[in-house]
């Protein structure tokens, strides 16, 4: 729970998560106040990760500060600045509950701060224990709740993987390995780096066009069948064959010369040339639907636009499935009771993949 009007990009999850102070990593706001308090599942106890604290120096920190407590042990840890840090990135506590207070008063500078934790079940492998910076070696780390929020960049995609600069667990949501709203655990490894990163919009991110590095971070899913399906594929190799597509309606056009042009399902292959599938024009609540043939397990959908020569797109959309065709269920965000909605594509002619986490386990896809 988050209180105050000092708080920032907030994400507070069951066994993990991120906060920071308003504005971060901008200057912090004068006369303002945040308190968080963390609780972790019984029988668990709570790491912090000090990513920054950029407080404006003050004698005992008495401008602004950061304080923890942790009411079951009757400790406090701070008050932190700038003149008085952290002694540790990393707080270990023996206890399930902790609060975070940030206070301000009138100061100058200051970048302010940004925190994240995780529970003793998932305090991670292989380098830092939230996985907030890059492991020294190949292993498994445990990325926090609301990672795609925090400042930096991230170069490459999923199908090349990313520049070693990238912030890690922002390139594991860009690459669909874990899900913002909840985070989680991360295989990876370190391969030889390539001449150049293309960039890519995936998972409601932007990665960059980055050039040569000496090393790339490549992600690897973790068990069950890769996905997808011409129009839908996932950022593994495997492609899933459509056995059928039908829609709710499609566009008969007929052009300026009196030649028709039909829009049918059928056209809504990845890959197709020409034309792409299109709804009748005015048509509402428009579907496009694929039949996998039998059930698949699809982890994602990569969708483009018609084509350069004809300018249309889907800025945005739902996802439902069905295992028989007649009941049909909605995709929703991991924990969520509110229907998904995938940002779709800004142009004609570039894709975007959005992961299914978890799998839809499915023969029909809407």
């Amino acid at each position: 729970v988050s209180t105050g009007d000092g708080c920032g990009h907030t994400l507070l999850a069951p066994h993990s998560g991120t906060l920071s102070s308003k504005n971060y990593p901008g200057t912090y706001p004068n006369h303002t106040v945040c308190r968080w308090r963390l609780r972790a599942p019984p029988g668990t106890s709570l790491l912090l990760a000090f990513g920054d604290v950029d407080l404006e120096p003050s004698e005992h920190c008495a401008h602004s500060s950061l304080l923890l407590s942790d009411p079951q042990a009757g400790t406090a840890y701070g008050p932190y600045c700038r003149n008085s840090v952290p002694s540790a990135p990393l707080l270990v506590t023996n206890s399930s509950s902790v609060t975070v207070l940030f206070n301000s008063t009138s100061h100058r500078s200051g970048r302010g701060l940004l925190l994240s934790y995780a529970t003793s079940q998932h305090p991670g492998k292989g380098g830092h224990p939230l996985g907030m910076q890059r492991p020294p070696h190949p292993g498994i780390v445990y990325c926090p709740a609301g990672c795609k929020d925090i400042h930096g960049d991230i170069w490459g995609n999923p199908s090349q993987g990313y520049r070693d600069t990238s912030v890690l667990c922002k390139a594991a949501v860009h690459a669909g390995v874990i899900a913002d709203e909840l985070g989680g655990q991360v295989t990876l490894s370190r391969e030889k780096g390539i001449t150049l990163y293309e960039s890519a919009f995936a998972n409601g991110l932007h990665s960059k066009r980055g050039s040569l590095s000496e090393k790339r971070l490549i992600f690897h899913k973790v068990g069950g069948p890769r996905f997808p399906a011409h129009l839908l594929s996932s950022a593994c190799d495997d492609v899933l064959d459509v056995a059928a597509f039908n829609a709710s309606s499609w566009w008969h056009e007929v052009d300026m010369l009196g030649q028709a042009r039909a829009w049918v399902a059928e056209q809504a292959a990845l890959g197709t040339s020409g034309h792409s599938w299109a709804a009748e024009p005015g048509a509402e609540a428009s579907w496009l639907e694929l039949d996998l043939g039998i059930r698949r397990n699809v982890t994602g959908i990569i969708t483009k636009g018609s084509s350069e020569q004809h300018n249309y797109y889907v800025t945005s959309y739902r996802v439902s499935s069905s295992r028989d065709g007649k009941n049909w269920k909605p995709y929703r965000a991991s924990g969520g009771q509110e229907d998904k909605v995938f940002e779709g594509n800004a142009d004609s002619h570039g894709e975007v993949s959005n992961a299914f986490i978890p799998p839809i386990v499915a023969r029909y896809v809407r």
